[in-house]
């Protein structure tokens, strides 16, 4: 495995680059981190127009979070792959093709999180706001949302680990991303696909690992937090 890893460890990183784009284990995080970011304003407006008092707003956007929460994201790859072309006239690299897919789908999955925090706290809190003059919108932006976004923090943070975890089905549409460059290697190597794919494995264990201390950090801090007085 080491013979492998001191090998093809740059392919395992970076994939291919500088001949071609950043893949690996760099473009995993890279697309991975563009998804939580693009979809965290999807996120924030469905989870918004889901604890909404219009009802107007609650249904589309319910909808949008249960097809998308109850279809497979390799299927919505597939339809990203096939459909954005013909929605925007021009073909798509992969990567971006992969991208828009990653933030319809982790958009539903976010929005449950925001509306979870959103509803987590004292309903009091609300109607004081209210009860002071500020308006519904003013309300969520200046009281509610400050407060759930902290308390959702860790939350956010296992939901990125998912989210890397979910970016290695891309690769089925040839983007260069680490599972991918683990395929490579193992073309070429053809009779260690065990230890290449232990590399593979590791690479996922060790960001993920990283980050759920990092979310258990976040949530003692912010458990602390609230047990502190005033």
């Amino acid at each position: 495995m080491l013979d492998i890893l001191h090998q093809y460890g740059m392919m395992f990183l970076v994939g291919s680059w500088p001949n071609e784009p950043m893949g690996g284990f760099v473009a995993t995080l890279i697309l991975a981190g563009l998804g939580m970011l693009l979809s965290f304003p999807l996120a924030l407006l469905l989870a918004l127009a889901r604890v909404s008092p219009w009802r107007g707003l609650r249904w589309p956007a319910t909808a949008w979070v249960y097809a998308f929460r109850g279809v497979p994201l390799v299927m919505i790859i597939f339809w990203a792959y096939f459909l954005v072309p013909v929605i925007t006239g021009t073909s798509i690299s992969a990567f971006h093709t992969a991208l828009c897919a990653i933030v319809a789908y982790e958009s539903a999955f976010l929005a449950e999180i925001v509306r979870a925090g959103l509803q987590g706290l004292p309903a009091g809190q609300t109607e004081a706001a209210r009860a002071s003059g500020l308006s519904y919108l003013q309300t969520m932006r200046h009281v509610i949302l400050p407060q759930a976004l902290l308390n959702m923090l860790p939350s956010l943070v296992n939901q990125f680990v998912s989210t890397i975890k979910a970016t290695s089905i891309v690769y089925v549409i040839g983007v260069h991303e680490l599972t991918f460059a683990a395929q490579q290697v193992n073309s070429i190597e053809m009779t260690r696909a065990l230890q290449t794919f232990g590399i593979l494995a590791a690479f996922y264990f060790a960001a993920c690992f990283a980050l759920t201390r990092l979310a258990r950090l976040l949530e003692q801090r912010i458990s602390h937090r609230r047990l502190a007085p005033a």
